[in-house]
Parts: structure tokens; sequence; C-alpha cells
């Protein structure tokens, strides 16, 4: 994470190096825990890296130029939801994740293709000129699929200043805008956002609130479906692992985690064809690519990742 950012952990001491090195055992020689996966009920595309912006903490570092994960084709994505066809899967969500989405040429096609399909569908965006380019396009979508599509739009912050110290400047005015489109025009929406780390989440969803007032934006800040709080993402930041017997500690369940239900799609730049992922948070890492198939990315996941931690287990947070 940038250290210039206003939602990096401040003062936290430095990862240990011992730590998150063997997929089986903890740093304290205890077993590591895992997810084994319950059922696919949502599966995410990655849609490429490139974004309008550069934040200074996106987790997986979008922006103008990085193309680290190329744009999925539609013929990509049809291929994974005719395995969920065959194979009979209960996915019941399909969700849509960059860099932003509407950056790839083929994402109004590839929505067109999931909604058709009756999939609930999600999509992760800024609102911004990249999603305003499709109005029409989106419309007719709407108009046709309606509540089935959800566009989840991310404010950092209830307040400009930090929104902008985190995504730059003249973002928070599009932002506020395309959400206000959205709600005229009728779409489903949801928003994503964080708090500083000295406002505690009772401040912070009031601030949101306001905001949301403010503008006329239907969004229930205690409706999860309609408002999502993240933690922070810190990798470098010191956080304990999850061994097995974290479960009773915490009174949390594996099946409870993100990779119990979940996997994601990314094609990495150079690649023949997309791969797996056990976690929409590490697109990158060696160690959570679980094959080239749903079938063959079935199998557990060991928590071998501060994400893992900080995120999913002890911040209770998901993606979907």
């Amino acid at each position: 994470m940038d250290p210039t950012s206003p939602f990096a952990i401040a003062d936290a001491p430095p990862l240990d190096p011992a730590k998150f090195r063997d997929p089986l055992i903890t740093a304290k020689g205890e077993p590591r825990a895992s997810v084994a996966m319950t059922g696919l009920e949502t599966l995410w595309f990655n849609t490429g890296t490139l974004c309008n912006l550069a934040c200074k903490s996106c987790y997986i570092e979008s922006s103008p130029r990085n193309d680290a994960l190329v744009y999925l084709s539609l013929a990509e994505v049809t291929a994974y939801l005719d395995e969920i066809a065959a194979s009979g899967l209960p996915t019941r969500e399909i969700a849509f994740t960059g860099g932003e989405p509407f950056m790839n040429p083929d994402m109004i096609a590839i929505l067109e293709l999931c909604l058709s399909r009756g999939f609930a569908t999600l999509v992760l965006s800024n609102a911004m000129r990249p999603l305003r380019r499709h109005e029409d396009a989106l419309l007719a979508l709407n108009a046709h699929y309606g509540r089935q599509l959800t566009i989840r739009v991310s404010l950092d912050h209830y307040t400009q200043a930090v929104h902008e110290a985190e995504r730059g400047g003249n973002s928070w005015d599009k932002a506020i805008d395309g959400l206000q489109w959205l709600a005229t025009n009728g779409f489903a929406i949801a928003v994503a956002g964080r708090h500083l780390a000295h406002e505690s989440d009772a401040q912070a969803r009031a601030g949101f609130a306001a905001l949301f007032a403010q503008h006329g934006l239907p969004v229930d800040v205690g409706n999860p479906l309609s408002f999502v709080m993240f933690p922070e993402m810190d990798a470098s930041a010191d956080i304990a692992e999850i061994s097995t017997g974290c479960w009773d500690i915490l009174g949390k369940s594996p099946d409870a985690m993100m990779c119990a239900t979940s996997r994601m799609v990314v094609k990495h730049r150079g690649a023949e064809r997309p791969t797996v992922a056990a976690c929409t948070l590490l697109p990158y890492d060696p160690g959570f690519d679980m094959g080239a198939t749903l079938a063959e990315a079935s199998r557990s996941v060991s928590l071998n990742h501060p994400h893992c931690a900080r995120f999913c287990v002890l911040g209770g947070a998901s993606c979907s």
C-alpha cells in the first residue's frame, strides 16, 4: 500500500518474515487453516487491470497503464458459463471486477450473455466516463432485466477530500454524478466504502448515510446488499496467521469464508488462456492459482496470505 494513502494502516509493525511461508504450517508450527469449497455460488471475472484511475491503495494495482491482467473476451466468459451449465454447479451470481470493467470492449456483450442465462449479475465500477460511454446499452439492459443487474460503485469515503486523496483530483463529482444517473434511471445500485483508522464503523456509516440522503441516493447503509464497507488490505503490515484452532477461538466457520463459495477467472498477460484464482484479492499469487477449469479449482484453499487473515477471517468481509 502507498504510505501516502489516507487508508494506510498507521504505525503498524511490518509483517514478520517468518509468517505465511508454508501453506500447511504457521510460523508457530501449528497446522494452517484451510477452506474447502462447499459449492460455487459466485463466479467472479476480472475483466482486466486497465483502469481510468490509479488509486493509491488499489490492491490489484490497476491503472491506465497496468495490463498485467488482460481483457477477457466474450468467448472466454462463455466457456466458463458453459462449464457451469454442463457440470450443474449451484452458481447463482456472476460478478465482474477490474480494473474498470467498462473499459473492456466486450463488457456489454458479456453482461447480456450472463443476464440472458438467468444469473444475478454484479458489476464493480467507479461510475465514471467508461461506464457513461455505454449509457444507451445499459439502459436497454436495465429495461429488459431490471433488478437482475446490480452496479456497485466505489466511494472511498463520504468526504470529497479523502476520496480524492485516494483516487485523484476531479474524481469525486464524476463518481457522484454517475451514481445519481444510475439511481435516477432505476438501476439496482450498491456502494462500497471504507473508513479511516480513527473512525468507528458506526461513525463511517453515519457519514455515508448523510451523504446518500444529501444526494437522494437510495442506498441503505444497514443493508449489506446495498452498502459494504471493507477493511484495509495492507499485505506489508503484521497480522496473525490463522491456524485450524482459530475457528473455535474466533467463533467462526470456514464455510462462511469467501473462498468456500466463490472463485475468480483471470487472464495473465501473455497467457494462452484464462485461469481460475482462489480469491478476488489474490490474482497474482501463484499459490492461489487453482488451474484452468472450475473443476480443477474446486479444491481446498490454504489461508496462506495476510489478506486471508485481515480481510476475510478477522475482517469478516466478502466481495460478494
